[in-house]
């Protein structure tokens, strides 16, 4: 597996800019799966690459639904929010092998509330509290996510080269 990509120092509107930049890789699918803290950009990073990818509508936070589906072009996306789940079990309901297929794209907030239930992710993000900024780390979960990674770093740094 390659390095993982770091970016530290990500204030809001950076964090924007970086999900705009990871949305042409992800135009063709894949299962996302953010983590951090209340408040770390979770939704924000979710709600920007929802618009970069073509969400015209209003993108909002799946929290209280647990998801929320898009229909861009040929691409299906579903957004889900996990903080309420309690137990993994209580995603039954949702039928997420229906959604999880290879050619719809998955952002899941809150994914270690859905362990075992949820599918393997391709690339997983982790945002961390650094003072009044946040510190990214993103790293790939299996050989789709190395190929989104490496998309993704290539446009990261001609992003911090601007």
């Amino acid at each position: 597996m390659s390095a993982p990509l770091v970016v530290q120092g990500v204030d809001e509107t950076r964090l924007i800019a970086l999900a705009e930049r990871l949305a042409p890789a992800v135009r063709a699918g894949g299962a996302i799966q953010l983590h951090g803290d209340l408040g770390a950009g979770k939704t924000t990073f979710a709600r920007a690459l929802l618009r970069a990818l073509g969400v015209g509508e209003r993108v909002k936070s799946p929290t209280y639904s647990l998801i929320e589906s898009y229909r861009v072009g040929d691409l299906d996306i579903h957004h889900l929010d996990l903080y309420r789940i309690a137990d993994p079990g209580e995603l039954e309901w949702l039928g997420l092998s229906d959604l999880a297929v290879a050619s719809a794209l998955l952002v899941v907030e809150w994914p270690e509330r859905g362990v075992g239930v949820l599918p393997a992710a391709d690339l997983r993000l982790q945002l961390r509290h650094a003072g009044a900024t946040r510190d990214l780390f993103a790293d790939a979960g299996s050989p789709r996510g190395e190929c989104l990674l490496a998309a993704w770093r290539a446009a990261v740094d001609t992003l911090q080269s601007e």
